[in-house]
């Protein structure tokens, strides 16, 4: 029996929150779905909460967050030494969308806002093959962002691309971490009701796009196994 930390690292409003659920119960509900045998812990970084030892934790997964990794905010920092350390201890980390983008900037990569503007609604994404992690070729999962990983750190071989964002998902040289730009816990429902909110914000044809992507088939099951498989096995020596 395996158990899973979620690091919260944003909160959502009291509405979505009650229509959807929080961060770490969406990604509750998609691991639990691909193997009951998961426990799960919550440590709300965004709240405040105080970060434990990763080296006494059996996996990490971080959320994501309506926080940029570049703003000057004291947890972030905490957080990047957290996902510092526990990259040297080998534990199975998962990061999401902020997730994604915070462990490459800890350990050395490059984040900031796109030029390309808001990716929101459903987006595909190609699978470099052999990766051991992700099965297929593409892989169409709900996102919203603005910020990307533009240069990956050292050694992080990405697994998941498009034109949108090249660098959609990285598997690290210590082959124990793995990060997806793209949310695999949003429902068709919460990515519309997101679309929704950016009206006003990204131009109206992104909006209207995004609302009419979501009408097509969603592969987050997929992804939740690739997950859940990840956070379960055991640290791999290197990259495959």
């Amino acid at each position: 029996m395996s158990r899973l930390t979620i690091v919260e690292a944003g909160l959502l409003s009291r509405r979505f929150r009650e229509r959807h659920g929080s961060f770490p119960q969406m990604f509750e509900r998609l691991i639990r779905a691909a193997d009951p045998s998961i426990n799960f812990d919550v440590v709300s970084v965004a709240a405040g909460e105080p970060l434990p030892d990763p080296r006494e934790l059996q996996a990490i997964l971080i959320t994501g967050s309506a926080a940029g990794v570049y703003d000057k905010l004291d947890w972030i920092a905490r957080l990047e030494e957290f996902v510092r350390a526990a990259y040297g201890s080998g534990a199975p980390m998962v990061g999401v969308c902020f997730g994604h983008q915070l462990i490459a900037q800890a350990l050395g990569g490059v984040v900031r806002k796109s030029d390309k503007g808001w990716g929101i609604g459903r987006h595909v994404y190609g699978i470099a093959p052999g990766n051991g992690i992700v099965d297929g070729e593409h892989i169409a999962i709900p996102c919203s962002h603005q910020d990307q990983v533009i240069e990956p750190p050292a050694g992080a071989r990405t697994i998941l691309f498009s034109d949108f964002t090249p660098h959609a998902g990285l598997l690290y040289a210590n082959g124990a971490t793995f990060s997806v730009q793209p949310h695999p816990e949003f429902s068709a429902s919460f990515a519309y009701e997101l679309c929704e909110a950016r009206e006003g914000d990204a131009p109206e044809a992104v909006v209207a796009e995004g609302k009419s992507s979501l009408a097509e088939p969603l592969d987050n099951a997929r992804l939740g196994d690739a997950i859940a498989r990840f956070v379960t096995r055991r640290a791999a020596s290197g990259i495959s």
